[in-house]
């Protein structure tokens, strides 16, 4: 659960550690109900025996799959600022996939406030970055900056 702060102190911590999500496993039916639900079936996804002789050596999940769990990674978040009503996916900026997840890996993300921006009369405009790392492997799978609307 988040420790509610300041809207003065949340603005503080930009640039600081805001949280490590628990690891979640992506195994292959994680990775199968995503294909179906966005009807992405492509074979390094889930065409296990194809996939084990491709680039990567088995099927990975999507970097849209690793991309849609921000919002689970988001609840482990150490502050939200006091007063807030509701937050609003707002979209992303910058988002890259720099590592293939392989099925059966475990990812997590590190999250850091990297701005806050006012956007009117009790809406603020707050950007989070996500480091999403893979157990065992230095290099993150994905990082990406997302964009969520606090509301007051």
């Amino acid at each position: 659960m988040p420790e509610l702060v300041s809207l003065e102190k949340l603005k503080s911590l930009i640039g600081q550690d805001n949280g490590v999500s628990e690891w979640l496993l992506i195994d292959q039916d994680r990775i199968n109900r995503f294909a179906d639900a966005t009807q992405d079936h492509q074979w390094i996804h889930v065409d296990i025996e194809k996939a084990k002789k491709g680039p990567f050596g088995g099927p990975i999940a999507h970097g849209f799959l690793t991309l849609s769990l921000i919002p689970v990674f988001s609840e482990s978040a150490n502050y939200l600022p006091e007063g807030l009503k509701m937050a609003v996916n707002y979209g992303l900026n910058k988002v890259r996939f720099l590592n293939p997840v392989p099925v059966g890996s475990r990812v997590r993300s590190k999250m850091s406030i990297s701005a806050l921006e006012e956007k009117g009369p009790g809406r603020i405009l707050m950007t989070t970055t996500h480091t999403i790392e893979i157990d065992g492997q230095e290099k993150p799978s994905c990082i990406a900056e997302a964009l969520a609307m606090l509301f007051f």
